[in-house]
């Protein structure tokens, strides 16, 4: 269970804290070091490990043929193999790794007896029920402990990297306490803390000072140094202790000099400050709300009516949370009797809560969002329409504009590798960090799907909030996009071609990246992308780019064998595994002159038939059901969003599971939310009928969804 407000979260088990880390594991492949799902991430908190000479991307680069002539492309020495780097040069080795996301601290319950502190064993714990409100936002822990009941809430502020915590419990008076440890930075593929490395950061409790926000409370402040990354932690609270027993672990107990022992409560807030040096980013802060707590309805939380400051975090989480979901879009399932709907329904409340934490913060995030790594925390840009575009289809298009505007910060970055590469315009990285700059691979660097997204994020912008303000804003991204893309298409006798060299969405061409061309979605996507690029330039009233335009006419069509579209038009033209992305060419793209709808259907059809859905991943499901939405068979999209596979097993806390080391996957959530809105909502020149993308039996009610393009 995780509580969090988009820029920072908070995983916990079930004591509400992070007390059993080994007991939620993110397992590892091979001999990979693991990690755990119980992490305390932001969007500010990066490491960088020192490097022991100036590494960069020059010795990964490797020359490629292409139609227009040689071509730079940063490719790897080695190769990857299970989420394992094989034969790789110690510079590949290095910017694969760095920066990485922070694990900021573990915070867990602990026993003190006789000045000796050890941890809590699983088997210590019995009659284990937590509670997730989803219309608070607080998470309630019960259970026994040593033959003590223990209730404990958790949550998050919603403007700030704050937790509040309030343990209720006998056992405080019997040496229950809380500890907050503090790893180094791992560049590890799955764990964010290296716990053997204490020598190579610093943690420095300092005096504790009165709270200037909570009469009466005392804060104690430690102050964190991973190399050139620094933040602050400031533990705040009434009759407690904090201090430092070990080089890197705090302990919070019940009792002051004022107050000693223990009333049974312990009720305090930690908060989490970056310093914005280094590596740590400055917190942007994208909610526009000031949440001020109603005393009256959170009284019984704390002494005399007063909130202490973990019931005060509550307070304004329980504020925050009904504004939520009582504004943007939402829709109604379950008073239809097919037992699809309550699941579905299920699903879809859930994937709003877990996104609306995780993904929208101010930058693109990483596949498992704040609650651990994957790829060491870095994101993926190809990815980025998944977990963001559905923000704008369910009117709340505030949550999808941070990350957005990430991309103005890394303008130059991608200028620089369009022109290394003879293109004009930008040429948006894959896999990356903060700073753009991006990794060595055998794959990422020759994807090219996540060229149009901003495109295609900002149109939707655009649609749930149509103006000058938005058009200016974003206007330099789109024409720079779009003048890539114009200028990366190549012209022959048959039209507009794409690559080589390229790897198309669906990966399983990687081996054969200099000879694969003209993928069936990147086509028609090129087509959408560089028409919408030109609607914006009109929208202006600025000259047409006329080059935009021809391209864009003249894109070759989509290869196509017994009757259904290949993935790429080159031999082996279609392989059954990974992603059947030329689905998502007409389906998460609408109509384009490049796709026939009638071979869709038989695509669609073909691939249901028999694809190897082992191999697949959470968001092929939602890109099925937008496809058969679009070609008029709801039945077959319903189907497609439930269709029972490892992948798209949607567990009770909401999160989408892959595999034992990608225990949770937000694409998925984030296509599920975009495919629920567009069969609902339709889209532009669809079927008029209500809720055309679900079967006319059932009762769907829904407001405020925007339709599709």
């Amino acid at each position: 269970m995780s509580v969090g407000n988009g820029e920072f979260a908070f995983t916990m088990d079930l004591t509400g804290f992070q007390t059993l880390p080994g007991s939620y594991p993110v397992a590892p492949r091979d001999d990979l070091p693991a990690g755990t799902l119980l992490g305390t991430q932001s969007q500010w908190g990066w490491h960088t490990i020192p490097s022991t000479e100036p590494y960069d991307l020059d010795g990964s680069t490797v020359i490629y043929d292409s139609p227009r002539g040689p071509v730079p492309y940063v490719d790897m020495v080695g190769d990857i193999v299970n989420d394992r780097e094989t034969s790789t040069s110690a510079a590949e080795d290095w910017l694969r790794a760095n920066s990485h996301r922070l694990d900021l601290g573990r915070i867990s319950l602990r026993w003190l007896h006789n000045g000796v502190e050890r941890g809590i064993r699983p088997g210590e714990l019995t009659r284990t029920a937590q509670t997730l409100d989803l219309w608070t936002g607080v998470v309630t822990s019960r259970f026994f402990l040593a033959g003590h009941p223990v209730k404990i809430t958790t949550a998050c502020h919603p403007d700030r990297d704050e937790l509040g915590f309030r343990v209720e419990s006998t056992a405080l008076g019997a040496g229950l306490v809380v500890g907050v440890a503090f790893p180094y930075g791992s560049g590890a593929w799955h764990d964010a803390a290296d716990w053997s490395n204490p020598g190579a950061h610093r943690t420095t409790l300092a005096e504790a000072t009165p709270s200037e926000e909570h009469t009466g409370c005392t804060v104690w402040t430690a102050d964190r140094e991973l190399d050139d990354s620094r933040y602050q932690v400031l533990i705040a609270g009434r009759n407690l202790t904090v201090e430092q027993p070990e080089e890197h672990r705090l302990r919070v107990r019940p009792g002051s000099p004022a107050h000693p022992g223990s009333n049974g409560v312990l009720d305090f807030s930690i908060s989490f400050l970056s310093s914005g040096d280094g590596d740590c980013l400055p917190r942007h802060n994208h909610s526009s709300s000031d949440h001020t707590p109603d005393p009256g309805r959170t009284a019984h939380a704390s002494t005399g009516g007063v909130l202490s400051p973990g019931s005060s975090v509550a307070a304004a989480s329980s504020a925050h949370w009904p504004e939520f979901w009582s504004t943007g879009g939402a829709i109604e399932l379950h008073v239809t009797e097919d037992p699809r709907a309550k699941e579905l329904e299920r699903r879809v409340v859930l994937s709003q809560y877990l996104t609306a934490i995780n993904c929208s913060g101010s930058l693109p995030p990483q596949e498992t969002g704040l609650v651990c790594n994957s790829w060491r925390g870095r994101f993926h840009l190809e990815m980025h329409w998944w977990h963001a575009a559905h923000f704008a289809h369910w009117n709340r298009v505030e949550l999808l504009l941070p990350s957005l505007r990430w991309y103005a910060t890394i303008l130059d970055v991608a200028r620089q590798t369009a022109t290394a590469q003879g293109f004009d315009g930008v040429r948006w990285p894959k896999q990356v960090g903060p700073d753009g700059r991006e990794s060595p691979s055998p794959i990422g660097t020759f994807l090219i799907w996540q060229q149009p997204h901003p495109i295609y994020l900002a149109e939707l912008v655009y649609r749930a909030n149509p103006g000058p303000e938005v058009l200016e804003e974003f206007a330099g991204i789109v024409f720079e996009t779009a003048a890539f893309m114009a200028s990366f298409a190549h012209q022959t006798s048959r039209g507009f071609e794409l690559g080589p060299p390229l790897i198309p969405a669906q990966e399983s061409y990687g081996a054969i990246r200099a000879s694969v061309t003209n993928p069936t979605f990147e086509l028609a996507y090129w087509q959408w992308g560089l028409e919408t690029a030109a609607a914006w330039r009109e929208r202006l009233g600025l000259e047409a780019v006329e080059e935009w335009s021809v391209v864009a006419k003249a894109m070759v069509a989509p290869k196509v064998r017994d009757g259904v579209y290949a993935a790429i038009d080159v031999a082996p033209f279609t392989i059954r595994t990974d992603h059947p992305s030329m689905l998502c060419a007409l389906g998460v793209l609408p109509q384009t002159d490049v796709i026939d709808p009638d071979i869709m259907r038989a695509t669609l059809k073909d691939v249901l038939a028999d694809w190897d859905w082992d191999s697949t991943w959470g968001w092929d499901y939602p890109v099925m059901a937008m496809t058969a939405a679009r070609l008029g068979d709801p039945e077959t999209a319903v189907d497609a969003l439930l269709l029972d596979a490892g992948k798209n097993t949607v567990l009770p806390n909401g999160h989408n599971r892959q595999t034992d080391s990608l225990p949770l996957y937000l694409p998925g959530n984030g296509g599920l939310l975009a495919a629920v809105a567009l069969m609902a909502a339709g889209w532009d020149n669809g079927p008029e009928r209500h809720a055309p993308g679900f079967p006319e039996d059932w009762t769907v009610a829904w407001e405020g969804l925007v339709q599709s393009p």
